[in-house]
C-alpha cells in the first residue's frame, strides 16, 4: 500500500475509533439525563463508528492472531506506563493541571496491571490455551482493574466502594 494511502487510513481509524467512544460516553450521559432514545442513537451511531474504524484497521493490515494482538496490546500499555503518562504527568505538574495530574495518575495505575494481564494471557494463547480468568471488576471512576484474589473493599487508586465496580 503506498504511504498517503496508509497515513489516511491511520489517521481515519484514529477519528473513527475516537468518535465511537465519545458517542459511547454520549450515550451514558443522555442515559443519566433520562433521554433513552437520544441515548440508543449514540449507542448505535458508535457501533458504526466501531465498524468503520475496524475496516481501516483491517485494511492496515493490524488485525492479527491472537497472541500477536495481545503483542501488540502489551505494547501499548507498557509505552504508557513507561513514557507516555510519566511525560504527560510532568507537564501537568508543571502546567498546575491537578485534574489532569489525577486522570493521568488514575490511567497509569490502570495500564500497569493490564500490561501483566495482556502478558499472561500471551503466555497462554501461544500455548494454544485461553487466559483462565474469573470475575474482573473495573472501577468506574478511576479504571483500576482487579482480576485475582479477593476483592479490596475500596478501590486501592480513588478510594470507591467495590460495590460500586463494574464487573465482567
Amino acid at each position: 500500500m503506498k504511504q498517503m494511502t496508509t497515513d489516511n487510513l491511520a489517521a481515519a481509524y484514529a477519528g473513527e475509533s475516537q468518535a465511537h467512544m465519545k458517542y459511547a460516553i454520549f450515550a451514558d450521559v443522555a442515559e443519566k439525563e433520562g433521554m433513552a432514545d437520544i441515548a440508543r442513537m449514540f449507542k448505535a451511531i458508535s457501533y458504526a463508528e466501531l465498524v468503520h474504524a475496524r475496516n481501516h484497521l483491517r485494511e492496515l493490515k493490524k488485525i492479527k492472531t491472537t497472541a500477536e494482538n495481545l503483542q501488540t496490546a502489551i505494547g501499548g500499555e507498557t509505552y504508557e506506563v513507561d513514557e507516555m503518562y510519566p511525560a504527560f504527568i510532568e507537564v501537568a505538574k508543571l502546567q498546575d493541571e491537578k485534574g489532569a495530574v489525577r486522570s493521568f495518575n488514575f490511567a497509569i495505575q490502570a495500564e500497569k496491571i493490564h500490561a501483566v494481564m495482556y502478558e499472561k494471557a500471551r503466555l497462554a494463547a501461544e500455548a494454544g490455551n485461553d487466559f483462565v480468568v474469573g470475575r474482573i471488576s473495573i472501577c468506574p471512576t478511576c479504571g483500576y482493574t482487579h482480576y485475582e484474589g479477593d476483592m479490596p473493599d475500596f478501590c486501592p487508586v480513588c478510594g470507591v466502594p467495590k460495590d460500586k465496580f463494574v464487573a465482567f
